[in-house]
Parts: C-alpha cells; sequence; structure tokens
C-alpha cells in the first residue's frame, strides 16, 4: 500500500504541469507575421556591460531589422573591456546607433535596471525595445513584435529567445526556462486579466509603451530588483496594464552564459525574486521532487526488486504514467524549442540541479551575503 501511495503522489504532482505544459503550447506561439504594414518607430535601448564577446554581433542583427524605423541607444555600464570601443566603431558607419556612458551607479540600484531607466528617458519613440547585449535577432523579429504588441492590446510583450547551450550546466538548467513557464503559469489566464500573479517575461527581450512604462514607474520601480524579467511585467500589472508572452526561438537567440560559474552565479542571483521566494520555495520543492524527481527513483526501484506490472499492478501503472507526464513536457520543449535532447533525458537530474540552486541562493539571503554579478555585489536581503 505504501508504494501505491507513494506512486500516486508522483502521479499527481506530474499531471498538473505536464497538462498545463500541454494546454500552454498552442497559446505560446510567434508573433505573428506582418504584411504590407508601413514601418514601426522602435528605439531599441541595450545596457552593456563587459559585452566585448557579444555586443558587435548583436548590434549587427539589430542593424538588419527589416520593417521597422529605428534608433539603436546604447549604454555602456562603466565597461572595463573593448565594449565602447566596438560600439563607436559601429556607430561611426551607421547613424542609427549611438553610444551613452551610464552615469555612476547610485546606491540601492542594480546596475541593469539604472542602465534600462537612463536609456529609457533617452529614447526617442513611443516604442521601446529593451535587449540584451547578448541577444541576436532575426531581421523581422522588432516588427512582429510591434504588430504582437498591438494585437495583444498591450503595454508590455516579452520574447523568449532560443537559449544557445554548450557547456554541460548550460545544457542541463536553461532549457528549465521553458518547463517552468509553460509547465505552472496559467497563459490563458494571464491574457484575461491583468492580475500581478500572473506576471511571466523575460528580460533578454521586453518591447513596451514608452507612456506606459514611465507612468507605471518603468525600471526606477523595480531598482533594486535582479530579475526584471519577472518584476517589470508584475509592476505593470499592478498599474492595471496589459502585458503578454511570445516566443521567439525562431526569431532571436541568445548565449546566456559561458561557463558553469556563470550558470550558477546568473541564475542564483535573482533566484530569491522567482521559485525561491520564502513563500514559494517549499511548495515549489515539494512538487518538483514529487512530479519531476519521484518517477524516476520510483522506477529505479522497481528494476532494483524486480516488481514487474504482475506483481504490483496498481504502482507500476500509476509509476510508468508518473514518468511518461514527467518526460513528455521536455521531450516535445527540446523538439519545438531547440533544446538539448541531453537536458530532456537527464530531467531528475536537472530538477535536483536546479532545486539545490534555489535553496543556495534563499541560504546565501538569510545569511546576508550579497550576490555578485558583472564584478558588482548586490545585497538580496
Amino acid at each position: 500500500m505504501m508504494l501505491v501511495a507513494i506512486s500516486l503522489f508522483a502521479f499527481t504532482m506530474a499531471l498538473w504541469p505536464a497538462a498545463m505544459f500541454l494546454r500552454n503550447l498552442s497559446l505560446f506561439r510567434e508573433p505573428p507575421a506582418t504584411k504590407n504594414c508601413p514601418p514601426v518607430r522602435i528605439s531599441v535601448l541595450v545596457p552593456a556591460r563587459n559585452e566585448e564577446n557579444s555586443i558587435a554581433s548583436a548590434l549587427e542583427s539589430l542593424l538588419r531589422s527589416s520593417g521597422v524605423d529605428l534608433e539603436i541607444v546604447v549604454m555602456d555600464d562603466a565597461s572595463t573591456d573593448r565594449t565602447a570601443e566596438i560600439v563607436r566603431r559601429l556607430a561611426a558607419g551607421d547613424s542609427r546607433i549611438r553610444l551613452e556612458k551610464a552615469p555612476r551607479l547610485p546606491a540601492g540600484w542594480n546596475g541593469k535596471q539604472h542602465a534600462c531607466w537612463r536609456l529609457a528617458q533617452m529614447a526617442r519613440h513611443d516604442m521601446c525595445c529593451f535587449v540584451d547585449a547578448d541577444v541576436e535577432v532575426a531581421p523581422e523579429a522588432l516588427a512582429r513584435m510591434a504588430g504582437f504588441l498591438n494585437a495583444a492590446n498591450a503595454s508590455l510583450v516579452s520574447g523568449f529567445p532560443r537559449q544557445i547551450t554548450v557547456t554541460f550546466l548550460e545544457w542541463l538548467l536553461l532549457p528549465l526556462i521553458h518547463f517552468v513557464l509553460l509547465g505552472f503559469l496559467p497563459v490563458a489566464a494571464m491574457r484575461r486579466s491583468t492580475a500581478p500573479a500572473y506576471s511571466a517575461g523575460c528580460g533578454q527581450f521586453m518591447l513596451v509603451r514608452r507612456q506606459a512604462y514611465f507612468a507605471s514607474g518603468g525600471h526606477a520601480a523595480i531598482r533594486s530588483s535582479m530579475h526584471d524579467g519577472l518584476l517589470l511585467p508584475h509592476n505593470f500589472r499592478e498599474h492595471g496594464l496589459r502585458t503578454d508572452i511570445a516566443d521567439l526561438t525562431s526569431l532571436a537567440a541568445c548565449r546566456m552564459y559561458r561557463s558553469a560559474g556563470e550558470v550558477w552565479r546568473g541564475l542564483s542571483k535573482n533566484a530569491t525574486e522567482g521559485l525561491a521566494a520564502p513563500s514559494r520555495i517549499l511548495p515549489t520543492t515539494i512538487l518538483l521532487l514529487g512530479g519531476q524527481v519521484a518517477p524516476a527513483l520510483l522506477a529505479a526501484v522497481f528494476l532494483i526488486e524486480r516488481l514487474t506490472p504482475d506483481r504490483a499492478p496498481v504502482a507500476w501503472s500509476l509509476t510508468a504514467g508518473a514518468l511518461l507526464l514527467c518526460y513528455l513536457p521536455r521531450v516535445i520543449g527540446a523538439l519545438c524549442f531547440r533544446q538539448s535532447v541531453r537536458s530532456a533525458l537527464l530531467h531528475p537530474a536537472g530538477i535536483l540541479v536546479l532545486l539545490a540552486l534555489q535553496w543556495f541562493a534563499l541560504l546565501r539571503k538569510v545569511a546576508g551575503r550579497p550576490a555578485t554579478w558583472k564584478q558588482r555585489a548586490y545585497p538580496v536581503g
């Protein structure tokens, strides 16, 4: 009976995110193509701190944009590498680019939020697109997202680029972004309301209406945050403004991190504003362990104990079902979002590492230790 109870628990915990993921697949789509539309004016705002490895290719991809009349404003946020030099060279060859220098970082501000806030004040157009300096976009990406913003009657829309993963922790953990997003966010409910509880976004690509941005306080309202992808949409929704999300797998790509250390520091720096928030981490841990790790452990027990379907039919059936529900979203995600199949196969291990990272972030916060990113230390209390 104990084995049946555990198998039933695992099946139940796996059922919800799998069902939610499958439901959301039909709702999380690419922004529609635009046809015969006049060019849209967009200010593309790029915060940049020590981005010499990616800034040139990112800006060159933006310059190839079609269907838009754009300006590109890059803010050099006290870089110590060749970032500013590279941007100046590109700006000399194309007047659509201009380089600005970030003022000294004020106390209480996160570096990226400060750079984005200053960039918005320098924008000339009514649509502002915040794009990270390591994101490359397809020529039609900006125009299609502008069309999506208008069609959704939203004030902010965010796109999720394809994540380029090379090293072990990159391909193990980063594909879980889509699993968590589509497995736990009711997209249909998000689109029916402006409730802050349904906030979602990706800080790598966010397009906003300038008037709504300043009316809601923009990045100044989340100045100390490490997680603008979640908290900027949350702030918009707190002001009664609509936000939405789109799949940019075929329209943008990003190599977010380049080493295991960067993955760990990058994901843990903002964890306590997401899954590792004190109010969320315990139920999240139970849900993920029960539905995404326990099925694999139960299957191992069946193999070790040689429990065949005829010896434990109910437990065996529930465990098989839980395993299917556990792996199905990840396999589909790997196909739809061009993710590593290895990550899908090692899904339970990825969940364990993700949970370890969340608890590490929470314990660091409790201990009062700062999070470090881009040679800056930030308090997380």
